[in-house]
């Protein structure tokens, strides 16, 4: 029978913003964590936890081998979220994403086989479609994959390299996260709702690129618990497979998301540009992740709006613009 409370979980990138959020589910839900970082972006995201006997903290770095066996030590799943995250940082920083997302990912499966691990669960992205063949297709787990920049094509390699392991003793497991957003432990504002809420609150003019191009949005709390959900559920379901992870409803445009801004904070002014800077263009159907482990979706991209709002209206931001909100 399962039983969590003998389960320690090691979250790679657990100071970051969807594995500060994780971690926080899992002590919640009486798991055991462990977390390794290496704090490129701060470890205030984890004070909440310093102090909680079930949580574990390790300062390391997936490229160094004894910080990982380190972090393995007396676990049982783990839960694979720390990258190089997004376009423009892997842009700006390509031999260390390659390093990070790439090799050191095929490394820490590796090492989670000599360790006996029995869960591994990945935090991969739709933004693997890249673009879609055919105007306004829902895009499931079958399409194909069309990388388009360093950061998916990352990610669809290791996809590629963990599905190729079929005779592992690990459970794998594949989420593809829709674009995330709202708040968590730690806070971030270059993030395309996050963003664009943020400087409607604070009165500036929204600068719209690729208006009608297409996203799948969810909530970083709703992407959080799919990786719990994935750990707890029967291996028949989940060994070997991907999900989109988010709701088949809440593909948007970014018109669509300055019209939902617009209705809470009605001063909002936009001006569109007709230059394309990123060519993404993807809806995605996340009927599957919804069939196969039950996961719906707890908020709606208009209660992040609305969340994000909040924070500005009262001023609890009191550097809203520092660059620390952000991957670069």
């Amino acid at each position: 029978m399962f039983n969590k409370n003998s389960k320690t979980v090691l979250v790679t990138g657990g100071a970051g913003y969807i594995g500060s959020e994780l971690v926080r589910i899992m002590l919640q839900d009486d798991y055991r964590v462990v977390v390794l970082d290496n704090l490129s972006f701060g470890g205030e995201s984890l004070l909440s936890f310093w102090g909680n006997p079930a949580f574990r903290f390790i300062k390391g770095d997936l490229l160094n081998d004894e910080d990982v066996k380190k972090a393995l030590e007396g676990v049982h799943y783990v839960c694979h979220l720390a990258a190089i995250v997004g376009e423009p940082p892997c842009k700006k920083f390509p031999d260390l994403a390659l390093q990070v997302n790439w090799h050191a990912s095929v490394r820490l499966y590796e090492l989670c086989e000599e360790a006996g691990i029995e869960r591994f669960v990945f935090a991969s992205t739709c933004s693997n479609y890249g673009k879609m063949a055919i105007a306004d297709d829902l895009l499931d787990e079958s399409a194909d994959l069309n990388p388009i920049s360093l950061y998916s094509e990352t990610k669809v390699n290791f996809e590629k390299y963990l599905l190729s392991h079929e005779s592992s003793t690990i459970t794998r497991t594949i989420l593809r996260f829709s674009t995330v957003y709202g708040i968590s432990p730690r806070p971030r504002f270059d993030l395309t709702v996050n963003e664009f809420t943020r400087d409607a609150a604070l009165g500036k003019p929204l600068l719209i690129y690729g208006e009608n191009f297409w996203r799948p949005y969810c909530h970083v709390s709703d992407l959080a618990r799919s990786v719990k959900m994935a750990l707890e559920a029967d291996k028949d379901k989940i060994d070997g497979e991907a999900f989109n992870v988010g709701d088949t409803a809440q593909n948007y445009t970014k018109k669509m998301l300055a019209a939902e801004i617009g209705r809470e904070i009605p001063s909002l002014e936009v001006n569109y540009h007709p230059v394309v800077t990123d060519p993404r263009d993807y809806k995605v159907n996340c009927d599957k992740i919804k069939r196969v482990l039950g996961f719906e979706i707890s908020k709606t991209v208009p209660n992040g709006i609305q969340e994000i709002a909040s924070l500005f209206r009262e001023q609890v931001i009191s550097e809203p613009m520092n660059p620390r909100y952000g991957n670069v």
